[in-house]
């Protein structure tokens, strides 16, 4: 077995590809190929990008503040009569789609929130406002990113995006650093997980799982090889639907231990991963309709979402191909995610405002009918604990828990 590679820093500011990484990663019909990838370096390109983003800001800013003060005088729109959740409006364009949201620990009223056309929020009370914050490092290039994940722990963060951008802080936010990657990086990075002082977890929709402890600088592979890879290996072993693989994930969640559940790209099976594991591990779905996302429950078991509507809980807890349908009130709309508030009590969201809730831990499901009237789909359940949960969803629509 080939032993474990690494990501390093080059005397050049950007991280290269140990070979035995690319052989695992780059393999293509038993050759190897190498990628190249150019950037806009024009200063003007730059310039002229960076002026037009803080013009839409510094307007989307004052359109905010005008918008309270007329919110004083109207009456609540009717799509804020939410049971327990409340709309937030913010100050983006329309079509946005939100993607992840995550707060200071050590002060959980300042928090960001980022999604689809370059767009990262800020709050500094909790969740109320928002205002767009600017990262000059992240305007560098004239590229439209898209902000896929945030992780905090104390007061270092992390943000990962398409294209490859990472960025990092070590003052809760104030200042973010921009922290080189390689070229030769598989896959888009949709993942990332703060693990301690100057640690952090990244994980690509190729597969790959990536360490560091040292703020980035140097990355070791956790994963001897890709997900396709290892298909090729297990296919004869009865994965259904392996040849059809793209070679990308549709969703990976992760444990609060470190586990994690993805979805392949046609929802035809899943694999899991356990720290210490060489490989992803593939398991046949146990439902006939193709899986839409995965997560996992409050008591360590596994929530399985299917297209069309069906929600489904794993018997028992850790990871298990057992599963059992919970009847639920979808109206034909797919749910898209899952979010667990303690060990009872979770929400379920997605399309066309699709809006659920459970108190018995996931066996029985009520609908919110007052979520009905939101013109959007509803894509992520984010609880950051108890009392303090949101439901981010497409053109830029926000619920904050209320409680």
């Amino acid at each position: 077995m080939a032993s474990m590679s690494t990501l390093q820093l080059t005397e050049s500011s950007s991280l290269r590809l140990i070979p035995s990484l690319h052989q695992f990663f780059l393999r293509r019909n038993g050759h190897f190929r190498t990628s190249q990838s150019r950037f806009i370096t024009s200063a003007s390109l730059q310039n002229n990008s960076v002026n037009r983003r803080r013009f839409i800001a510094d307007t989307a800013s004052l359109s905010v503040s005008l918008a309270s003060l007329t919110a004083l005088e109207l009456p609540a729109k009717s799509d804020e009569g939410l049971s327990e959740w409340e709309r937030v409006y913010l100050p983006i364009d329309p079509g946005v789609v939100l993607l992840d949201i995550a707060f200071v620990p050590d002060d959980m009223k300042h928090g960001f929130l980022l999604g689809t056309r370059q767009t990262i929020l800020e709050t500094k009370d909790g969740g109320t406002t928002w205002f767009p914050r600017s990262i000059p490092s992240a305007e560098d290039e004239d590229f439209n990113y898209r902000f896929n994940s945030i992780s905090f722990m104390g007061k270092e963060g992390w943000i990962v995006g398409k294209p490859a951008i990472l960025l990092h802080t070590s003052d809760a936010g104030e200042s973010w650093e921009r922290i080189p990657l390689s070229a030769e990086l598989p896959g888009d990075m949709v993942y990332i997980k703060a693990t301690g002082e100057k640690s952090a977890e990244m994980v690509t929709d190729q597969g790959a799982i990536y360490v560091t402890s040292n703020k980035g600088y140097n990355w070791r592979a956790a994963v001897q090889e890709s997900v396709s890879a290892t298909l090729n290996r297990t296919v004869s072993s009865g994965i259904s639907g392996a040849s059809y693989y793209t070679g990308t994930f549709n969703t990976v969640n992760r444990s609060p231990d470190g586990s994690y559940v993805a979805v392949s790209s046609r929802g035809n099976f899943y694999l899991t991963w356990q720290p210490g594991q060489a490989f992803w591990q593939p398991h046949n779905r146990a439902v006939a309709r193709r899986i839409q996302n995965m997560g996992w429950r409050a008591d360590g078991g596994l929530w399985l979402l299917v297209r069309g509507g069906g929600l489904y809980l794993s018997k028992g807890t850790g990871i298990s191909e057992d599963f059992e349908e919970i009847p639920v009130q979808s109206r034909g709309f797919g749910i898209l995610d899952v979010g667990y508030r303690s060990k009872d009590e979770a929400w379920a969201a997605g399309g066309s405002g699709i809006l659920l809730r459970t108190t018995t831990g996931g066996k029985t499901w009520s609908r919110d009918k007052a979520a009905d009237n939101i013109a959007a789909n509803l894509y992520s359940v984010k609880f950051i604990d108890d009392n303090k949960g949101f439901v981010l969803g497409s053109d830029g629509v926000l619920l904050r828990y209320l409680g």
